[in-house]
């Protein structure tokens, strides 16, 4: 540690201590996870000066406590209004329809959620992506396939069946990461597999689509 490092942690150690008397045990923890990022208690580092050493998240719940994760924003304000026009006839949505109905609105015929799981309230499609032979082809008007490609292992048969069900004409509207810390939740529950570069994207999806048809944006 530095000399300034070991300086901060001297200054802060009573404030600590005060904070703590202060608060009472229980506020305190909820303080120092909510607004530290620390995870029950652990890993907080006190040193101030050396903050950015740490070798884990400062927040694990990927932003939403704090307003919104990154790539939600730029989703939700930037990607998705800018392709509001191809959001329209008979529509594809993976999990729910939130954007569908937030981005589509009159222009939808037809809003079809795809869901692996039937029981899934809203569900109107029980499907795996790939192996969904029974989803006929060229079926839809636009397909909105956001944050769930990371967690398909079989990646390039979930883009056939993109491609299939896809009308000619159609609309594929997809966002996945480039760089961001695991979901444990998901990893734990079906698999986190997958990590894009826009060059892998662009690989990837000019495999079943014309190299002309595709654009990947960052």
């Amino acid at each position: 540690m530095s000399a300034r490092g070991t300086f901060v942690s001297i200054l802060a150690w009573p404030l600590k201590g005060l904070v703590r008397t202060i608060l009472g045990p229980s506020l305190y923890q909820q303080v120092r996870v909510t607004f530290l990022g620390e995870q029950s208690g652990l890993g907080l580092d006190w040193r101030w000066a050396n903050s950015l050493r740490r070798p884990h998240p400062i927040r694990r719940d990927f932003g939403w406590q704090a307003g919104q994760p990154i790539d939600r924003y730029y989703t939700e304000q930037h990607f998705l209004p800018a392709c509001r026009a191809d959001i329209r006839g008979r529509v594809l949505e993976i999990g729910d329809d939130r954007y569908t109905r937030q981005f589509g609105a009159e222009k939808v015929t037809v809003s079809e959620v795809l869901h692996l799981h039937p029981d899934t309230p809203g569900a109107t499609i029980c499907a795996d992506l790939t192996k969904a032979d029974h989803i006929p082809s060229d079926s839809f008007d636009c397909i909105i396939l956001t944050f769930t490609l990371q967690f398909i292992f079989d990646v390039r048969a979930a883009i056939r069946t993109v491609a299939r069900i896809l009308k000619p004409g159609g609309v594929a509207l997809l966002v996945f990461p480039g760089i961001t810390q695991i979901s444990r939740y998901d990893m734990d529950n079906w698999g986190e597999f997958w990590r894009f570069t826009s060059l892998s994207a662009r690989r990837l999806f000019e495999e079943v689509f014309r190299p002309d048809d595709v654009t990947v944006t960052t």
